[in-house]
């Protein structure tokens, strides 16, 4: 729970507030763009929200945090917001909340499928998700873009009995995954609108999850900037290799999608053919670089 004692200096009066516990990830700025901002080390607010539009999603952003960095002195209306999670993004796709600390507040996504429902990267444990996966039908898979991003799978796993799906270089993350991938090969039978596709830079074995062909699940893989309206990739946090990313963005410009997905960074949905044209340009930038 934030602490109105511990507010960092950033925040402007009034009842939301940011304290010094926030590792800056993002969460809050994605939920939140017109409630706060940026300082560098840490969110803070920047604007108390005012219309209801805008207090129920600085309130999102309260349930999200990873942390719990984020306060609300007066006519907390968190009871009440709870309940739009997990948040529907279009058609059965879902943006989870609850980002867990165990992932630096990664991204957590939920597919409702016929065919057996999905969890993509892990949020924590949260007992509200856990009764709303349930009334869904609970989870068949829980695909893990890497080992950064696993938090708090294995007890997803074992509480739905799910199969968790992870490359084989990022298995020492999740040892007793049900699924390992090897290299070229996709060793599971999957439902026709899913098509895992390997994306080795960001860490030796990520992957990500192409979903009727307009989801994209890019991981820590590809991400869009708010800022300069584009997409991106973050050479600061490439634990692998940034020249093998290159290579695996431009492969990832054959396939057609519309909406990105990540872990972290901005969340986006373009027009069709505009994110493979966006993605051959990154891949050719970061191949120059």
């Amino acid at each position: 729970m934030a602490d109105r004692k511990k507010i960092v200096k950033e925040n402007i009066a009034g009842n939301f507030f940011v304290d010094t516990t926030c590792i800056d990830c993002d969460t809050c700025r994605q939920l939140a763009p017109a409630s706060f901002k940026d300082a560098g080390d840490y969110s803070y607010v920047f604007s108390q929200p005012i219309t209801n539009e805008d207090r129920r999603d600085a309130t999102r952003a309260l349930l999200a945090c990873p942390t719990g960095s984020i306060g609300c002195d007066e006519n907390n209306i968190a009871k009440e917001v709870i309940e739009d999670f997990p948040l529907l993004i279009e058609d059965n796709v879902y943006y989870c909340g609850f980002n867990s600390p165990k992932s630096y507040g990664g991204n957590a996504y939920f597919i409702e499928d016929p065919d057996g429902n999905w969890l993509i990267d892990s949020p924590k444990f949260n007992s509200h998700l856990v009764k709303e996966f349930e009334k869904r039908g609970g989870l068949k898979y829980i695909f893990l873009t890497h080992e950064d991003d696993v938090a708090e799978s294995d007890r997803f796993a074992q509480h739905f009995d799910a199969k968790r799906i992870i490359h084989k270089a990022a298995q020492q993350a999740c040892r007793d995954a049900e699924i390992i991938l090897e290299d070229h090969s996709s060793e599971i039978s999957l439902p026709a609108d899913f098509e895992i596709i390997q994306t080795p830079g960001h860490t030796r074995g990520h992957i990500v999850l192409l979903y009727k062909n307009k989801y994209l699940f890019t991981g820590d893989h590809l991400a869009y900037n708010r800022h300069s309206e584009r997409l991106t990739a973050f050479r600061e946090h490439c634990w692998y290799s940034w020249e093998v990313q290159a290579e695996s963005m431009q492969n990832l410009a054959n396939y057609d999608f519309e909406w990105i997905l990540p872990g972290h960074g901005g969340k986006t949905k373009l027009e069709p053919g505009t994110c493979r044209e966006q993605v051959a340009e990154l891949a050719r930038e970061m191949a120059s670089a």
